[in-house]
């Protein structure tokens, strides 16, 4: 347990500091001024975030994964498809409630939800906790009766897209960004592992030739479902967009005799999440599952390596990355817009490194695949993927045009890929996307780009230009991923061609004939 423990630290260690050597260079250039208090506790936040995600790993390996295996092989074999459908409703809505970004972003935005303080954020919060639950199930009928994800997924992104023009007419449109973004950050470092390892299990008990394909693509899916419930939900608001409050992004808020209450209420949130879900767990062990009493002793430490991980990871994203990302942000935008661009590039290629759920899914696919598709190359798309998207997105803010001009062709020519590669491909793809905008791109990049346009256009325009940073993460990885399995099919027709040639250039005398 010790090495294991280790080897995620040694991970988490690779993962965050590239990130935090750029922030400390750069606050070394004249180009941002960070007094010496925001620099300690940004370094002091970033050595919390590694061993946070090490944490957090650990349990994701002992805990989550195991739960979504057992729950999912564990009910396709009573083939009993009503509980089936009941049980991953209820834990689509519960696992979304425990997810830290989609927390954190419900908290940047509380002030146009309806309802007053608390409220509007759980209002939002269960909004997209009732997305993930219905399009959960949709995910796990596609599986049960082998429906094509392609299909599906081009049906249900003509939908959204219909919804925009309804948001436009009802005079909305400003929020299309931040619906956007709901559904880039419910997928994070709880619901993945959870929903992967239960499309795997439901998929292994079924069986078929199509099993390994058939796995993915749950992620894709609980994507759609938080975008659209957002956007319904957006037609209820009344909140003023300009009215954006940027005080939550003030390091005094987190240091000092508050630093004590932050711990407290992010261990409560933490503490409520995961006690729903364990509790729903061990009714389903009670009742159907029936686990013999070493694996629950394995899951229960995992749940507890968990909830410490998650604990620290969202103190140090709060305390330390948020603030220091606006203050870069607003700062570098004064200074010169374009140098942005590239810091955006850069930033967005190495944050992808941080986010727990890039690591679980990357296992996943080379674990499913066979080594079909390598860690490494997963890692090297995903990251060129995310710094495209935040240059992208920095140059809409800049230059103040819709974010449809990106999505509606970029989801096109990921829809259109969609034929033209192997399913799997498609569904590794649509996963990637939802899973590599985790809770550092809620935290840190999103932050980021809000301080940005604060300066260049003010707190006014900030949730049409800023927000729809998550949703161009969530986005990129669908075209380079896809661009891969392209590109892995075309290799394998060349080696074949490649070696029909040689045999068919075989000298006769080679040939042995058997009498």
């Amino acid at each position: 347990m010790r090495k294991i423990l280790l080897s995620k630290l040694k991970e988490s260690l690779i993962s965050v500091l590239p990130v935090t050597v750029i922030v400390l260079i750069i606050a070394c250039t004249p180009m941002v001024n960070l007094t010496a208090t925001e620099i300690v506790a940004f370094s002091v936040s970033a050595v919390l975030l590694i061993l946070g995600i090490g944490l957090f790993n650990m349990g994701a390996d002992l805990a989550m994964t195991p739960m979504g295996g057992h729950i999912g092989s564990g009910l396709t074999k009573s083939k009993k498809v009503l509980v089936l459908v009941a049980v991953c409703f209820f834990m689509g809505l519960l696992i979304t409630i425990a997810e830290p970004d989609l927390s954190v972003l419900a908290n940047q935005v509380k002030d146009i939800m309806p309802g007053d303080g608390d409220i509007s954020k759980w209002i939002l919060i269960i909004t997209v906790g009732l997305g993930v639950g219905i399009f959960l199930v949709i995910a796990i009928l596609k599986i049960v009766f082998k429906k094509d994800l392609s299909a599906l997924l081009m049906f249900f992104y003509m939908t959204l897209f219909a919804l925009c023009a309804v948001l436009a007419e009802n005079g909305k449109f400003g929020l299309l960004p931040l619906s956007f973004d709901s559904g880039g950050v419910t997928t994070g470092p709880i619901t993945v592992p959870f929903i992967m390892a239960l499309g795997v299990g439901v998929s292994s008990t079924i069986g078929g030739r199509n099993a390994n394909e058939n796995s993915f693509g749950l992620i894709a899916l609980c994507s759609v479902g938080p975008i659209i419930a957002v956007m319904m939900l957006s037609l209820t608001t009344d909140g003023s967009l300009s009215d954006y409050n940027t005080d939550i992004y003030a390091i005094q808020n987190y240091l000092g005799s508050n630093l004590g209450m932050l711990i407290l209420h992010k261990i409560k949130d933490v503490l409520l999440a995961l006690g729903l879900i364990v509790l729903f767990f061990l009714i389903l062990q009670f009742a159907i599952l029936k686990l013999p009493k070493t694996k629950l002793i394995q899951i229960g430490i995992g749940i507890l390596y968990t909830f410490l991980g998650l604990v620290i990871f969202l103190v140090a994203v709060e305390v330390g990355f948020m603030p220091i990302g606006y203050k870069i942000g607003s700062q570098i935008a004064e200074f010169n817009p374009s140098v942005l661009v590239v810091l955006g590039f850069v930033l967005g290629m190495v944050v992808v490194l941080a986010e727990p759920a890039v690591h679980v899914l990357n296992k996943q696919v080379e674990d499913v695949t066979g080594g079909g598709v390598k860690k490494i190359e997963m890692l090297i798309a995903l990251s060129v993927a995310v710094g495209i998207s935040i240059g992208l997105s920095l140059i809409r803010m800049i230059f103040d045009f819709s974010i449809l001009y990106y999505l509606i062709p970029g989801y096109f020519i990921s829809l259109g890929l969609s034929f033209f590669v192997p399913k799997i491909y498609t569904g590794i793809a649509f996963d990637s996307g939802g899973v590599a905008s985790g809770p550092l791109t809620s935290s840190f990049i999103l932050p980021l780009v809000i301080g940005a346009c604060g300066s260049v256009w003010g707190n006014d325009s900030i949730y049409s230009l800023a927000y729809g940073v998550v949703a161009m993460v969530a986005m990129t990885p669908l075209i380079t991923i896809q661009i891969l399995g392209f590109k892995a099919i075309m290799s394998s027709k060349v080696r074949s061609k490649v070696i029909m040639k040689r045999i068919l250039a075989a000298d006769d005398e080679q040939i042995i004939y058997f009498k």
